[in-house]
């Protein structure tokens, strides 16, 4: 990430993240917290649950109280369906060097759960292989909000009780689009013989973030909600969308005679258009079809090629992403009458796109050097 990008939409949001002081910090936040840091040291592993697009910003700072010699650790990179591939192997060798045990999980990814499963129980073999003494194993899931650890809860617990046979009503973890929905710390049973046990837990966020980059990109990724507008997160995912080279494989799309879209159907105009003529009628300004979305590129990367400047100067990349403000408008199909915050509109939309990688995989933590 470029100068440019760092600094476009920081200072907008590190300023409303100052006004909100710590209103993130909720009172079930600092009762959760007390609650989880009596257990963390009864546990047998800690799973700590990071987004996999901001593997250090999303680390959780209650375990920085505990000497990382009395934890069994494994950092879960979750949500790699979003992140940069070949960065999340950088990422898993970083985490290697420095003697930690991490795994990239994907939670909605059924046969990628079951692999984590395996790897889990290949975990506690090991552990009661070396003289463990206890008839089960119990696990923590701990994590910042919305980093996806009561969804990857659950995908264990199904897998763990179909694998075992067992019978019984599925115990479900809370899963909300909200992050901190999680109330309580609840116990799931992910497997049998050995009997392991998973403690789900609310997301924690710490009473205090004093980087502001941090908060952006916690802010970005949907770990801290309603204290940033969304213009303000829009402006600063464009300038790392203009800084990054994942838009050069939509290059293609320029140039005329290919009828393939982005999603690999067809266009408006060749043999099998019919599908995304019929979508086009029924969902004109809906921005999650396909035909929006390969729209949106379009526009983005006809706006990155008429720039007649450096996206690495900050008022050239300013320039940008107002130009794109205006093309998106239109490709979105939002109205700029009077009264209408078009601006909002277009960004929540594009936020949307950006946080179901409609838009690209970004790792956005770079490797400590």
């Amino acid at each position: 990430m470029g100068m440019a990008s760092r600094s476009i939409g920081l200072t907008e949001i590190g300023e409303a993240l100052k006004k909100a002081k710590s209103r993130w910090y909720s009172l079930h936040m600092a009762a959760a917290s007390h609650a989880i840091a009596q257990r963390i040291p009864l546990v047998d592993f800690i799973l700590e649950v990071r987004d996999a697009r901001i593997p250090l910003s999303s680390h959780y700072q209650l375990l920085s109280n505990f000497p990382p010699s009395s934890l069994r650790r494994i950092i879960v990179m979750n949500k790699t369906d979003l992140a940069n591939r070949s960065q999340l192997k950088e990422w898993t060798k970083y985490f290697e060097q420095q003697n930690c045990i991490s795994y990239g999980v994907n939670s909605h990814n059924k046969e990628n759960v079951k692999e984590f499963l395996n790897f889990l129980q290949a975990q506690v073999r090991e552990l009661k292989r070396t003289g463990h003494s206890g008839h089960a194993t119990t696990m923590m899931i701990i994590g910042i909000p919305n980093v996806g650890k009561s969804a990857l809860a659950n995908s264990l617990h199904q897998l763990g009780r179909i694998s075992a046979a067992e019978k019984g009503k599925l115990k479900h973890a809370t899963v909300t689009p909200h992050p901190g929905e999680t109330k309580n710390i609840s116990s799931l049973k992910i497997g049998s013989h050995p009997n392991i046990y998973l403690l789900d837990t609310p997301g924690i966020l710490p009473p205090q973030i004093h980087d502001s980059e941090v908060c952006s990109k916690l802010a970005l990724t949907g770990a801290i909600e309603n204290l940033v507008g969304e213009k303000e997160l829009a402006r600063y995912f464009l300038a790392i969308f203009n800084t990054s080279d994942g838009y050069k494989k939509w290059e293609r799309l320029s140039t005329h005679g290919n009828d393939k879209s982005f999603t690999g159907q067809d266009v408006e105009g060749s043999s099998g258009s019919k599908l995304d003529m019929k979508q086009r009628r029924q969902y004109p300004s809906d921005h999650t079809q396909d035909f929006m979305v390969n729209r949106v590129r379009q526009t983005l990367l006809e706006s990155i090629s008429c720039l007649d400047g450096n996206v690495q100067n900050e008022k050239d990349l300013e320039e940008l992403i107002e130009a794109q403000f205006t093309a998106l408008r239109e490709a979105f199909l939002v109205s700029s009458e009077p009264g209408n915050d078009s601006q909002t509109k277009i960004s929540a939309k594009l936020l949307n796109l950006y946080r179901t990688g409609r838009l690209g995989h970004y790792t956005l933590d770079p490797l400590p050097l």
